[in-house]
């Protein structure tokens, strides 16, 4: 492994004992959140590293600092002000706030990612107080090598990067995109056990086209119009191949970006480097996973049932194909598929004859498909024409328009099948496509339900019902954690497809008594875990993972050996000897 930095690294002791060696001494060790332990300094550490008279005398340890934080993160007003709260801690310690985000899992990961997240993006500019990542724009991307030479970090493993224009369901966000990267990243230490000093949030600035970024005085992105067609890709183009020379092993997750460009992207790079689009590929196994826990607990498999998908963007459209490759490998062939996948967009029914956009032609019905549906021949049918036609058993949401699953589209849902299965995954909350509440009046308690954003659980004639969280973070961790650890050369679309069944596996193992769709988000790390052993063995069988030498041994033992722990180690100045990196 390489230097972590030139500041910090860690080391072992001839016992086989960690400890941080150090280069810089005094208030530059406060100053870099990686080096800062704040009042856990002790008083030797003080002396020795130049802090002495620096710090309050007394000497905390990480469980009473953490007492303190929770403290005053309660005191917050809001949940941007949460936000703001842990994100400052972040630039100040970063050993600190993972152990906080573990310690308070369940109750802080909606402030870090979805649905505070759409917020904190919005008020980016506004709310600037303090550098993390990279940005890259056409006035510096010819000098993309140099900059990623000039950072900080020296062993960069994981870049989550965003053109930010295809933000949750709020759409363009310019600058703003970069708390996106810097919260998946986030998720990748506190669920894949990712070390944070291994990982790279960047933001491609390439303009915005919202008008009142454009127009606002303290908007800190290019005030430029969105590049686009060649001079757009040859900017990524430059991006990426700076990226391949300086670290050759960094996996590269795609985020956020526009149908438009987002598949070309991941078509023109999946076999050149190690990538993969969370918004297709980590939603679409995300989706897939719920479904193959919703038929488990129906007592039905993949490929009896019928499909409906809304939306046809990078994350319906992903999830459409996901369900594909889930019933192929269940068995069915193509002809058989496409009468059981229907996708809508906001034209209706994705019709060959009326697709310009050749991503979607794969999944696209023909006219003759619905010639005896009573539909005028000079349109295509609408959502709920669809629904009623296909009689599907399920019925899933990624439009970002909120209400979009409207009472007669889910009562129709419930006439045709006794427990349909409808998940409005569209994210943040005011963008789902319906209420759990309402699903459950209008199906008389029969639906099995799953939303995009945290929702409480729903009491109906007298019964509780659990709502699972689609959350693509009980994907991404651990499929980006197994290619790292197998060094992989690209991200095969096995072990995306694996990704979702693993998790299905983890439901089935862990949660079949509860009848849960998704796990909870505390168990984030157990999930990520399992993820990442079932997607390292089909990388190291595929010829994925470079790391041959890992084939035979026992995987999971190997991934929770490599995990990062939020934990504070001895310092000692680089004057002292080491005996091994590790």
């Amino acid at each position: 492994m390489m230097t972590l930095s030139d500041y910090f690294d860690y080391r072992l002791d001839a016992d086989g004992n960690k400890y941080v060696e150090v280069s810089i001494r005094g208030v530059s060790l406060l100053r870099l959140p990686a080096t800062n332990k704040g009042t856990a300094f002790s008083v030797q550490e003080r002396i020795e590293l130049g802090l002495d008279g620096l710090l309050p005398p007394q000497v905390t340890d990480l469980e009473q600092q953490l007492d303190r934080l929770y403290t005053n993160y309660q005191r917050q007003a809001n949940d941007i002000s949460k936000y703001q709260f842990l994100r400052a801690l972040q630039e100040r310690n970063e050993v600190l706030f993972y152990a906080l985000l573990e310690r308070y899992l369940e109750e802080m990961v909606p402030i870090v990612y979805t649905p505070t997240i759409g917020l904190a993006v919005q008020q980016f500019s506004l709310n600037f107080t303090s550098t993390r990542g990279l940005t890259f724009s056409t006035a510096n991307i010819d000098r993309a090598e140099t900059i990623l030479k000039n950072y900080v970090l020296r062993d960069i493993r994981m870049i989550v990067v965003t053109d930010s224009s295809s933000i949750l369901g709020i759409g363009d966000q310019g600058m703003g995109g970069l708390a996106i990267c810097i919260g998946k990243l986030g998720l990748y230490t506190v669920g894949g056990g990712l070390c944070p000093f291994q990982t790279l949030p960047v933001n491609l600035d390439v303009g915005t086209n919202r008008t009142e970024l454009l127009d606002d005085p303290f908007y800190l992105g290019a005030h430029e119009k969105r590049l686009h067609d060649q001079p757009y890709f040859e900017l990524v183009d430059k991006f990426v191949t700076a990226v391949q020379k300086v670290w050759p092993k960094a996996i590269i997750q795609w985020e956020d970006f526009a149908k438009n460009v987002a598949f070309d992207l991941l078509a023109k790079y999946k076999d050149r480097v190690s990538c993969f689009n969370d918004d297709i590929q980590g939603t679409g196994a995300m989706a897939l996973a719920g479904l193959l826990s919703a038929c488990r607990i129906k007592g039905e498999t993949l490929a009896q049932q019928t499909v409906v998908v809304v939306g046809a963007g990078a994350g319906g459209f992903g999830v459409a194909c996901a369900i594909k490759k889930g019933m192929l490998r269940e068995g069915l062939n193509m002809e058989q598929i496409l009468q059981r996948i229907f996708v809508v967009d906001a034209h209706g029914l994705v019709v060959k004859e009326a697709t310009t956009e050749t991503y979607k032609l794969p999944l696209s019905h023909t006219q003759a498909s619905y010639h005896d549906w009573d539909i005028p021949d000079d349109r295509v049918p609408d959502l709920l024409e669809v629904v009623t036609h296909a009689k599907p058993t399920v019925l899933l949401g990624l439009t970002g328009v909120p209400g979009l699953f409207t009472e007669t589209v889910v009562k129709t849902m419930a006439a045709n099948h006794a427990n349909p299965v409808i998940f409005p995954l569209s994210n943040p909350t005011a963008n789902c496509e319906a209420t759990p509440e309402d699903i459950f009046q209008w199906t008389q308690g029969t639906a099995m339900v799953a939303t995009g954003s945290p929702s409480a659980d729903v009491e109906y004639q007298g019964r509780r019902y659990p709502i699972g969280q689609g959350n693509n973070a009980f994907i991404f961790p651990g499929l980006g954690v197994a290619a790292v650890l197998g060094e992989c050369s690209r991200i095969s679309d096995a072990m995306v497809l694996e990704s979702a069944y693993a998790l299905a596996d983890y439901m089935a193992q862990h949660s079949m008594a509860a009848s849960l769709i998704f796990p909870p988000v505390g168990d984030l790390k157990k999930v990520s875990l399992h993820v990442a052993a079932k997607v390292l063995a089909v990388a190291l069988e595929d010829g994925s993972a470079t790391r041959q030498d890992l084939k035979g041994i026992d995987l999971p033992a190997y991934v929770e050996a490599n995990l990062w722990k939020a934990e504070y180690a001895p310092f000692k100045y680089s004057g002292a000897s080491a005996e091994a990196t590790v």
